[in-house]
């Protein structure tokens, strides 16, 4: 009986963590139970999701199986892109080079900076009364 190949990859940005499943198809994407394109409602966040396949030409050799958990949508679409392009390395790593050069196997370092006491967010000061 023939193995079924599976490439799996961990992805993150801000908060949200993703993990996806390669397995070689017809080009069925699924993410927490539902179709990309109507968990990803805004174009250019499934443009962004899509990025990694369309850059390597597999869009469409693949089918792919997408947990997502924590943050927003845009975090999440950040997350899932990584972890594909991770994945794809894992499928064939003569990919890696142009992935690399697209700045896709980059995870985004930029995080939510912390509240401060005295202000209103971060950075977001009450407003100031001289008299």
């Amino acid at each position: 009986m023939e193995e079924l190949q599976e490439f799996s990859a961990r992805g993150g940005r801000k908060e949200a963590t993703a993990r996806v499943w390669l397995r070689p198809g017809s080009g069925a994407f699924e993410v927490n139970g539902r179709d990309a394109a109507g968990y990803f409602k805004r174009e250019t966040l499934l443009t962004q999701v899509l990025q990694p396949l369309q850059l390597t030409g597999t869009l469409g050799k693949f089918d792919i199986l997408a947990r997502v958990k924590g943050g927003g949508l845009s975090g999440q679409a950040g997350a899932v892109r990584l972890a594909i392009a991770r994945a794809l390395v894992l499928y064939d790593p003569s990919l890696r080079k142009p992935l690399k050069k697209a700045g896709m196997l980059t995870r985004d370092p930029r995080e939510k900076e912390r509240k401060k006491y005295g202000l209103v967010k971060a950075r977001k000061a009450f407003q100031f009364s001289k008299r």
